[in-house]
């Protein structure tokens, strides 16, 4: 019997995206490489559990969700989070960015300053710039700021982000938008007083993420199926999702789909052109339909 495999997702460690497995492996993913699995035949997807401890009831999850976690094991990661707002005394230094990711779509965030731009990595950030730095309640503070004000949501869906990668404007324009956007951010009344403004020098990851010369995505991978198989040549990686050129198109797979399952190598050693799982088709100017494949 073929040895399985539990994906833990895709980690960026500098400018390089890695898949990490249970148990420490790591699988580089430079731009060429065929990346082909199958999906354990009768396995079920189970809960990844929470903030590094697994999940006590081992309970099954859906294969369309991003987090793979159940209920219980999702509150708990939650419960001491920074995203969620439910940390307001966290010592840390947090800047305040705000990220680019097609003409148009721009949102405010914060991270740890310990973390660099990491974040922006892991969001498929096509290009971002600080805005301040400051304790995490003032940079909380500056986010709602720009959100009442300026009308900039701090949330991009990733339907949003995909539609628009290979149809990217020039490094110029897009460098421009976030410089337009920082100036009257900083402008505005309201600036929290703890916060230190950052200038603008704008940090663009279209060459890290490989998005030159990118073809147009046919599809997107809704959810992995026991028995399925994927594969295909990577042509980019953004974010947590693979573009892969597969024997029936361009095709973006989100690699969160992949915790929790059981996977194995190809039975025939190869499948570049293999995909039998489910894939919904992405319309021309964003968003997504059913029925493609």
């Amino acid at each position: 019997m073929a040895r399985a495999w539990r994906c833990t997702g895709l980690r960026w460690v500098g400018a390089e995206p890695l898949l990490v497995w249970e148990g420490g492996r790591r699988s580089p993913l430079p731009r060429g490489k065929e990346v082909a699995f199958g999906v354990v035949n009768g396995g079920v997807r189970t809960c990844v559990g929470a903030r590094g401890n697994a999940c006590p009831l081992r309970a099954g999850v859906s294969g369309r969700s991003t987090g793979a976690r159940c209920d219980e094991c999702a509150r708990l990661d939650r419960a001491h989070s920074v995203a969620a707002d439910t940390v307001a005394d966290d010592p840390r230094p947090y800047h305040v960015y705000l990220a680019w990711f097609g003409p148009g779509i721009v949102k405010v965030g914060i991270t740890g300053v310990e973390r660099g731009s990491a974040r922006l990595l892991e969001q498929g950030a096509v290009c971002f710039g600080w805005l301040g730095r400051g304790p995490l309640m003032a940079a909380r503070r500056a986010e709602e700021v720009l959100r009442a004000a300026l009308k900039v949501p701090d949330r991009i869906p990733y339907a949003d982000k995909r539609a628009v990668r290979a149809e990217l404007p020039g490094v110029g324009e897009r460098a421009g938008e976030l410089e337009a956007l920082h100036g009257r951010a900083l402008a505005l009344d309201g600036w929290p007083e703890s916060l230190e403004p950052v200038p603008f020098r704008p940090v663009d990851h279209a060459g890290v993420f490989g998005l030159d010369g990118l073809p147009a995505v046919d599809g997107v991978v809704s959810e992995l199926v026991a028995g399925g198989a994927v594969g295909g040549e990577l042509l980019a990686v953004a974010g947590p999702d693979l573009n892969l050129a597969t024997g029936r198109g361009v095709v973006v797979l989100d690699t969160r789909l992949m915790t929790g399952w059981e996977l194995t190598a190809p039975v025939d050693g190869g499948a570049r052109d293999v995909l039998t799982v489910p894939v919904r088709e992405l319309r021309r100017g964003g968003g997504v339909q059913g029925g493609l494949f």
